[in-house]
């Protein structure tokens, strides 16, 4: 099982530093909202993680991959929500008031929440991600561990390695804030992250398995 474990750990590891639609969520709330804000979006990226790892062990990933309707409604939704995002993000850019690097508006809880669900949200409706677990599942499964004990430790150690991965790009944004906190680059970071959320929205809508 640990042979597996850090096997897994290698190919995810690989595939985490790979930007994609998670790190720019990430970075984008580090630069827009500061730290606490962010990495509420990274535990929630991370909930939806486990969540899958839980299903693809259950199963319930595979009844998606092998059920053509349902794969194809998940991933329209997933689309769908991308998109909506990815458009509120670039409207919220271009009519960006300057606001004070000091403002701490994104640490209140509600906010922090917010920023889970989101993370969470945008996790989950991505059906790639399940497809993901159930295609690598297999090939990780031990002699006598039990596919659900072995899905959730697969799912720990992915969300481990994305943890410090996003803490990674907290601190260098925490470390250059003054000159991200200009409101010139955080209207620049809103449009490009909302452009990304796009094209991944657009891409998923298009594409198949």
């Amino acid at each position: 099982m640990v042979h597996a474990l850090l096997s897994f750990a290698v190919v995810a590891g690989l595939l985490t530093l790979v930007p994609g639609l998670d790190t720019a969520l990430v970075l984008r709330a580090a630069v827009s909202r500061g730290r606490r804000y962010a990495f509420g979006t990274a535990i929630g990226i991370g909930s939806g993680t486990l969540v899958w790892g839980v299903a693809a062990a259950a199963g319930v990933s595979v009844l998606a991959t092998a059920s053509e309707l349902a794969y194809t409604v998940l991933r329209i939704a997933g689309a769908t929500y991308l998109v909506w995002m990815g458009l509120t993000m670039i409207r919220d850019g271009l009519r960006r008031r300057a606001v004070n690097p000091t403002d701490t508006v994104g640490d209140s809880p509600r906010s922090v929440f917010g920023a889970w669900a989101r993370g969470l949200g945008t996790n989950l409706l991505n059906p790639k991600v399940g497809v993901f677990y159930v295609a690598m599942l297999p090939q990780f499964l031990p002699d006598g561990v039990p596919p659900l004990l072995m899905g959730c430790a697969l799912a720990v150690v992915h969300n481990i390695e994305g943890m410090l991965w996003f803490t990674a790009i907290i601190t260098v944004a925490e470390l250059a804030r003054t000159w991200l906190s200009r409101d010139s680059v955080r209207r620049a970071m809103d449009a490009v992250t909302g452009v990304v959320l796009v094209g991944f929205g657009m891409k998923l809508a298009t594409g198949h398995r």
